[in-house]
């Protein structure tokens, strides 16, 4: 039994200075929710925001729907809360997405991604200056390539 207590207490060192790196490693790693949120070339630039959306149940809003050959991507709007919400309506692999420009503000361009799958809708929160020109675009994304078609336009809301 005097034998069994060194080699207990060598083998807790050795799981806590294991448990210590694995700690370090880990926080050194960047978060995959950033690293998801650079999921165009674009989304590095200074004027953009890039966000995946949260899955909700429903939409608010102002919606409407893009043509097929844009996945039937729904889009909608919530002006009060500068809230956008994404359907995907394909089941065709591709992350279904929606894209909002605003003429003033610092961030001129919203991408809101629903990765999520068919039939899901993906809420984004945004922040944007209500006045001035705003569009909204809606369609999806292949790996590198953001395909979309505008759906709508509004000022000052």
């Amino acid at each position: 039994m005097k034998n069994a207590l060194p080699r207990l207490r060598s083998a807790l060192r050795g799981t806590a200075l294991a448990s210590a790196a694995t700690a370090v490693a880990v926080l050194a790693v960047q978060s995959p929710v950033l690293a998801d949120e650079q999921y165009l070339g674009i989304c590095d630039d200074a004027g953009v925001s890039c966000q995946t959306g949260v899955q909700v149940a429903s939409p608010q809003g102002e919606c409407e729907m893009a043509p097929s050959q844009y996945a039937s991507t729904y889009v909608c709007v919530a002006y009060d809360g500068d809230f956008v919400y994404v359907k995907d309506n394909d089941a065709d692999g591709r992350a279904a997405m929606a894209y909002v420009w605003s003429e003033e503000g610092a961030t001129d361009s919203r991408l809101c991604r629903n990765n999520l799958g068919s039939g899901t809708w993906a809420r984004c929160d945004f922040d944007w200056v209500e006045s001035g020109r705003h569009s909204v675009e809606g369609g999806y994304k292949t790996s590198t390539v953001l395909n979309t078609t505008p759906l709508w336009s509004w000022s000052g809301k």
